[in-house]
């Protein structure tokens, strides 16, 4: 893992990409934390509400069309089909697109209290 400030800056803005491309798409609810310090596996998250099962997937779709566009790291996905929860792996960032009652019930913010909340807005344009 990358903690140096270039490092975190570096993550900051990825974060706030992506989480900008999801309050884009009417997403609700969208936590981007730094969880750096904490997680071996990756450095970022994003949590993210839908309105349904197909906003669900238009936010994922419309999510993945950028990362293709901005040759960022893509290593999968799961959950599509049901479109209740959709984790998108980005290899040092996770987004986890969910229905309400299914972010609520797994209260993932509950667990990861200690991450580092990054302020969002939605910009839209590249990534830079």
């Amino acid at each position: 893992m990358n903690h140096t400030k270039q490092g975190r800056n570096e993550l900051n803005e990825k974060l706030t990409f992506l989480g900008s491309l999801l309050l884009e798409k009417k997403a609700s609810n969208v936590l981007a934390l730094d969880v750096s310090i904490y997680s071996g596996a990756f450095e970022g998250m994003i949590l993210a509400s839908a309105g349904g099962n197909r906003h669900a997937r238009s936010l994922a779709d419309h999510v993945l069309e950028a990362v293709k566009e901005n040759q960022l790291d893509y290593l999968g996905m799961e959950g599509y089909q049901e479109g209740e929860w959709i984790l998108l792996d980005l290899n040092d960032i996770i987004i986890h697109i969910f229905l309400d009652e299914t972010r609520l019930f797994y209260n993932l913010e509950g667990f990861w209290t200690r991450g580092r909340e990054i302020p969002l807005k939605a910009t839209g344009g590249e990534h830079a």
